[in-house]
């Protein structure tokens, strides 16, 4: 299994930067290989990533951990990839008057066998260098887009595992 971890400083509060991060439906506005995440249950989300020769890559994964401004944790359950990781949020000294947040991912994830796997091995190819762009257009859209001012919150039917996932209009 292979694994990558890096980190971004993003100049907004902690509150927003979680709450915009926890609705997984938006991480195709940064995530350039993500074409769609759907909430499938209270911890559950079905996630469609752009594959070779345009062929969909797509898997279950269960939200573990939600712990309130800090952390979020995920395994994917059944489908193309297997894969697990968290992101921890990071509250930091602020830059003069700016509130920033410091936002850490580790995620380590197995492609599938044969010919399919090759080939999303491939989308692999860097996979630290596709975290880094993806953290870098999350930080576009917090800071330069004002997309964290659009944040939806939502509740999950199930508060056992403090999910809390889902966008509501």
């Amino acid at each position: 299994m292979a694994a990558v971890t890096k980190e971004i400083i993003v100049n907004a509060p902690v509150g927003d930067v979680f709450k915009f991060w926890k609705n997984f439906e938006n991480f195709p506005r940064f995530m350039e290989n993500i074409e769609a995440i759907h909430v499938i249950g209270p911890e559950m989300t079905h996630w469609k990533m752009r594959g070779p020769l345009g062929v969909p890559v797509e898997w279950d994964a269960e939200t573990l951990t939600i712990e309130e401004n800090k952390k979020i944790s995920w395994k994917s359950t059944e489908g193309t990839i297997e894969t697990h990781g968290a992101v921890l949020f990071e509250e930091i000294e602020p830059d003069g008057d700016r509130p920033r947040t410091k936002i850490t991912v580790g995620l380590e994830y197995n492609p599938p066998a044969g010919a399919l796997g090759e080939a999303v091995a491939r989308l692999f190819n860097d996979p630290e260098k596709q975290l880094e762009a993806d953290l870098l257009n999350f930080k576009r859209v917090a800071q330069e887009d004002g997309g964290l001012k659009d944040v939806t919150t939502s509740t999950s039917a199930s508060g056992a595992k403090g999910a809390d996932h889902t966008a509501e209009a």
